[in-house]
């Protein structure tokens, strides 16, 4: 009896996992050449060489020494951890009243948050921005934060996992005497939790990477956020390639991290948001 892999006996387990091995160094190797760019000299920049010849570290010094990226850095995380708890307070409050509540029109309002789904980032920009200055919120963090506070696909994500608590359960609670908001506080939200890992970790990582809004209502660099100030090291006549790679290689970390710790709910999310209903 032979234990192991045996190539001879499953051809196509072989192939598959060359197509798997393939697909995981073309994924890599951009975040490869981004790190090796962060690491080269401005006499090195244009060298497609993969390892640079004489690695450095004065672009990161640069980097946090001179530019505001520290600022730019902090400005993120703010907005990315703000918008991210309303997200999860408010959309899981839609999603539970939406789904445990019988009133009139429910299914008109459900299908009209629904509908916001299908209309366009771009064809938002401009009542966003009449909004913003109307409200005196150009160049300011509610000015960068308020589009992305509430939004459809939480409220739909929230409902579908509101619909595996049983009515019971909130029946039993009204019964022992809880408020409707203890009832669900304390009783329906615990029970959707990697619902609710999920929505904060596409939401965080959607706000992190935002760059069009923030570029169009901020207006000063002592509020950029990192894809925007990361966009400012490009200029009409040159372009400071080592500074953007190093940048982007910093601002990855984050994203890394929240990835590497909490995989199994995007993986989770990403499929029961798909096939739940």
């Amino acid at each position: 009896m032979t234990l192991g892999f045996d190539p001879r006996r499953d051809p196509r387990k072989i192939a598959i996992w060359t197509l798997v091995a393939l697909g995981g160094v073309v994924m890599v190797m951009p975040f490869a050449f981004m790190i090796s760019t962060s690491l080269k000299s401005r006499e090195e920049l244009y060298d497609l060489r993969l390892f640079p010849l004489a690695p450095t570290l004065e672009n990161y010094i640069y980097l946090f020494r001179e530019s505001r990226f520290v600022r730019w850095f902090l400005n993120s995380f703010v907005i990315a951890s703000i918008s991210t708890a309303s997200v999860l307070f408010f959309d899981s409050l839609a999603g539970y009243v939406l789904c445990k509540y019988r009133f009139k029109g429910r299914q008109i309002v459900f299908i009209a948050i629904l509908s916001t789904l299908m209309i366009p980032t771009e064809m938002l920009v401009i009542p966003w921005y009449v909004m913003s200055k109307n409200l005196g919120w150009l160049n300011t963090y509610w000015g960068i934060m308020f589009p992305g506070m509430i939004t459809g696909f939480g409220v739909f994500l929230m409902k579908q996992f509101f619909e595996t608590v049983p009515d019971a359960l909130i029946d039993a609670a009204r019964i022992d005497g809880l408020s409707e908001f203890r009832i669900f506080w304390e009783v329906a939200l615990p029970l959707v939790t990697p619902a609710l890992s999920a929505l904060a970790i596409f939401t965080f990582l959607g706000s992190w990477t935002a760059f069009l809004w923030p570029l169009i209502v901020t207006n000063s660099a002592s509020n950029y956020t990192v894809p925007v100030g990361l966009a400012s090291f490009s200029g009409e006549f040159t372009t400071e390639w080592n500074m953007i790679m190093t940048g982007a290689a910093v601002a990855t970390i984050p994203t890394l991290v929240v990835f590497i710790l909490l995989q199994k709910y995007i993986i989770r999310g990403v499929i029961l948001s798909g096939v739940k209903g």
